[in-house]
């Protein structure tokens, strides 16, 4: 199978590319770290005026069309440079609502996303032991809304987002709901995460929200597919921006008179790293053909992206921070920034060891069927 980027989306990544790395300095970044939001919101707004927040909507709706093929070259941009900006969580949301909402939801939302003059935030997680897929959060009608009650863990970047997509299970199946984010019965409890972003603990108290879709049919499946390969192209970013970011360090850095990079040591520790990001890449796409396909495998594809996701990303920080000696863990040099968002990431909807028991799980099912 062929995975090289076509001429529209190579055009995409060298956009995104140019305006993350313009933008991204570790000055900026430093910045966005002490202030209020922890968000860049003049990134933000760059990124929306060059069509890339809309990225993966449809043209009718002012966005590009390029479908999570688009997003995710966008996001492996975005983690290069360990851009401060909630677009995994953001444009998730957004297409949820593109392929499940009403024409309402859609007029009302999706022009304010694309334009960036409104974000919408993403609820799909809970405390443990819940599960994404089974979510505690209840939902019940109420004539034409619902009421949603329960509490979602760490939405990402809750802070300027008008409204809240949200994961909730009603008496016919779990499914998705749009709840305004200041609405009465609605409460936020700050939660600082691992990359410094500020998330939020969403509590809900019989929370007006409306369907997006109807519960059950399959919507938040899909979405939380979406979600898991948007946040696998972040990390594929991050560790190959990690991965850059040491082999210019290892080549300056001299010792016994020679550039450290050219140790043998050093070099086998970098090429286990270059191959590990090959490899997730890989499967990354293979996972993304086979969604976007709805091939008979997207289901195991998807779970094998989160597993090598997890673990090789995880590795690879761990690694380059290794690489770094002492000033890997001094927090005024860009490297700690790239393990602190592959821990945060690996983490999430589930470590590797969560996604390879549930690949297991999907494979016995698999062989039993057979």
């Amino acid at each position: 199978m062929d995975f090289h980027l076509s001429e529209e989306l190579a055009a995409v990544r060298d956009l995104a590319r140019e305006i993350c790395t313009d933008r991204t300095t570790s000055d900026r970044i430093r910045a966005v770290e002490d202030s209020e939001t922890r968000v860049d919101e003049q990134l933000w707004a760059e990124l929306a005026r060059a069509g890339l927040v809309g990225i993966a909507l449809p043209e009718e709706h002012g966005g590009a069309g390029l479908g999570l093929d688009g997003l995710c070259v966008l996001l492996a941009e975005q983690g290069r440079v360990v851009a401060p900006v909630p677009l995994w969580s953001a444009a998730v949301a957004a297409m949820a609502i593109a392929t499940h909402g009403d024409d309402a939801q859609r007029r009302r939302h999706l022009p304010a996303v694309v334009s960036g003059a409104s974000r919408l935030a993403l609820a799909l997680e809970e405390l443990a032991p819940a599960e994404p897929g089974a979510p505690t959060c209840t939902a019940t009608p109420a004539g034409e809304t619902w009421l949603l009650s329960g509490t979602k863990a760490v939405v990402p970047s809750p802070q300027g987002a008008d409204a809240v997509l949200v994961s909730a299970t009603a008496e016919h199946g779990a499914g998705l709901f749009l709840v305004d984010a200041g609405a009465d019965g609605v409460r936020w409890e700050r939660a600082e995460t691992t990359t410094r972003d500020l998330s939020g603990h969403l509590h809900l108290d019989r929370a007006v929200g409306r369907a997006v879709g109807t519960p059950g049919d399959g919507a938040l499946r899909q979405t939380l597919h979406r979600a898991t390969l948007a946040l696998v192209a972040l990390q594929t970013g991050v560790a190959r921006g990690a991965l850059e970011l040491t082999a210019g360090y290892l080549g300056e850095r001299h010792q016994f008179g020679r550039p450290l990079a050219t140790f043998q040591a050093v070099q086998h520790q970098l090429a286990d790293c270059y191959i590990d990001v090959d490899a997730a890449e890989v499967v990354l796409w293979q996972a993304v053909t086979s969604l976007t396909d709805e091939a008979d495998d997207a289901d195991r594809a998807v779970l094998v992206a989160k597993w090598w996701a997890a673990q090789a990303g995880l590795d690879v920080v761990h690694r380059i921070q290794h690489l770094h000696g002492g000033i890997g863990v001094d927090v005024d040099y860009p490297a700690h920034r790239y393990f602190l968002w592959g821990k945060q990431i690996s983490s999430t909807f589930g470590g590797a060891a969560a996604a390879l028991a549930d690949l297991g799980a999907h494979l016995a099912v698999e062989e039993v069927a057979s």
